[in-house]
């Protein structure tokens, strides 16, 4: 190793502990820079350290290191920790690949945490402004993207090369640009985009302010070309109009009618492009109809092996050996049933939070919007983390009351970068 090696390397560690101690101190600074990176920073580019760890990874490790907190455990949490157990000691028996269990733990598992862990230190109305700030921020870049026909993200430095061949290049559907945006896939994008809309509408801006964001954000799912994108987010927005507590009717109204409006601008867009692609869409859907075929090779517990050779009733199972568009069926195939029903009914319980008024919450309708998807769509780059974060911070959110978060909006009035947590201290000591 070279003097500039390691002076490189003394400086990224020293950079990093300086990083710590800010995210430690600044809990609001943590969430901040970790939305910008979910939203704008691809999954090829991060470290390798033992092996290859995606930048959102890392930094949701470090803010769950740096945020630890007392909270309340519940029934939806001890699912989540037998799957983790269930998890590493099947991969310790060798029932299961290395890289199934580090997904598992890192993509699905720590960000639940760190969204069970979050309001904690910051309320619930910064976490609702800057994820609707940042998505809305997004969707502009995407119709630039769309626009241009040039996605900028993809041009960033290839750290990880196997993720960059994977997520890198760029789709196209009759002839038009798929925007993706750092999502690394255009169905990422719009799930992503779909789960946020919900925060957009909750916000508290004013109603032309938000209608216009959403519209953006809605324009840039459509850009997406991604029918399950397209109606994730219509189910996000209908069941935030229908269940989010405290939502003017102005509000209500205007995004009725923001719908009507999109709806025909939208539908004739669609109809033409997939006119155009011909048997493409088709296919597509033949293709997920057909993965069921996978379900005979599912074990009660542990992977189902290599099953890339197999025919099951003349179907070729090798055609799905690097594509598996089910996020319910990539579970069951990688664990076993026993540990991926664990995985369902902890999105299922953080969705019916939706069921009571007193705990309906955003995350709680994007985590229940997002439950057909999970059958028909796999959860690929970092827009499956972001499905357990918001899983965890439903949960959250429904152990916090009404009343308790807007007092502590009323007293919690230092700047983005305050180093102090007075207050903070003070509004969850009186949770307690």
């Amino acid at each position: 190793m070279n003097g500039s090696t390691i002076l490189l390397a003394a400086i990224a560690a020293g950079a990093g502990v300086i990083g710590i101690l800010l995210f430690r101190a600044s809990p609001r600074l943590t969430f901040v820079v970790w939305a910008l990176v979910l939203f704008f920073v691809p999954v090829w580019i991060g470290v390798n350290v033992g092996f290859f760890w995606s930048a959102i990874t890392l930094l949701t490790l470090v803010a769950v290191v740096t945020n630890i907190s007392d909270i309340r455990l519940n029934g939806i949490d001890l699912l989540m920790a037998v799957f983790a157990l269930m998890a590493a000691t099947q991969f310790a028996l060798k029932m299961t690949g290395l890289s199934a269990t580090v997904i598992a733990l890192l993509e699905w598992v720590l960000p639940y945490v760190w969204g069970r862990l979050v309001l904690a230190r910051v309320t619930r109305s910064f976490v609702t402004a800057v994820i609707a700030a940042v998505v809305t921020a997004a969707a502009v870049l995407g119709l630039v993207e769309f626009a241009s026909g040039t996605n900028f993200f993809v041009s960033l430095p290839a750290m990880g090369a196997d993720l960059y061949a994977t997520w890198g290049p760029l789709q196209v559907r009759a002839d038009r640009l798929r925007v993706e945006g750092a999502w690394g896939h255009s169905i990422a994008m719009g799930a992503a985009f779909a789960m946020s809309s919900v925060f957009v509408v909750a916000a508290r801006w004013p109603v032309a302010v938000r209608l216009v964001a959403l519209g953006l954000i809605t324009a840039a799912t459509v850009t997406t070309i991604s029918r399950i994108g397209i109606l994730t987010l219509a189910f996000s927005v209908v069941l935030s109009v229908l269940l989010l507590p405290g939502l003017a009717k102005a509000m209500r109204w205007s995004v009725a009618v923001l719908a009507v409006v999109a709806m025909l601008v939208i539908i004739p867009f669609l109809g033409e492009v997939f006119l155009e692609a011909g048997d493409e869409a088709g296919g597509s859907a033949d293709y997920r109809s057909g993965l069921f075929s996978l379900v005979s090779q599912v074990q009660l517990f542990g992977s189902a092996g290599d099953w890339s050779g197999l025919t099951v009733g003349g179907e070729y199972l090798g055609a799905y050996a690097k594509s598996v568009d089910n996020a319910f069926l990539v579970f069951a195939l990688r664990f076993g049933w026993i540990p991926s029903l664990l995985l369902v009914a902890v999105l299922v319980l953080a969705a019916t939070y939706i069921l009571r008024r007193a705990t309906v919450s955003p995350p709680s309708i994007a985590v229940a919007s997002q439950l057909p998807a999970i059958f028909a769509v796999a959860l690929i780059t970092q827009a499956g983390s972001y499905l357990w974060f918001l899983a965890g911070l439903a949960v959250a959110w429904a152990q916090r009351g009404h009343d308790a978060d807007a007092a502590a909006d009323q007293s919690e009035r230092p700047s983005l970068f305050s180093m102090s947590r007075t207050n903070d201290a003070s509004v969850f000591a009186s949770r307690r």
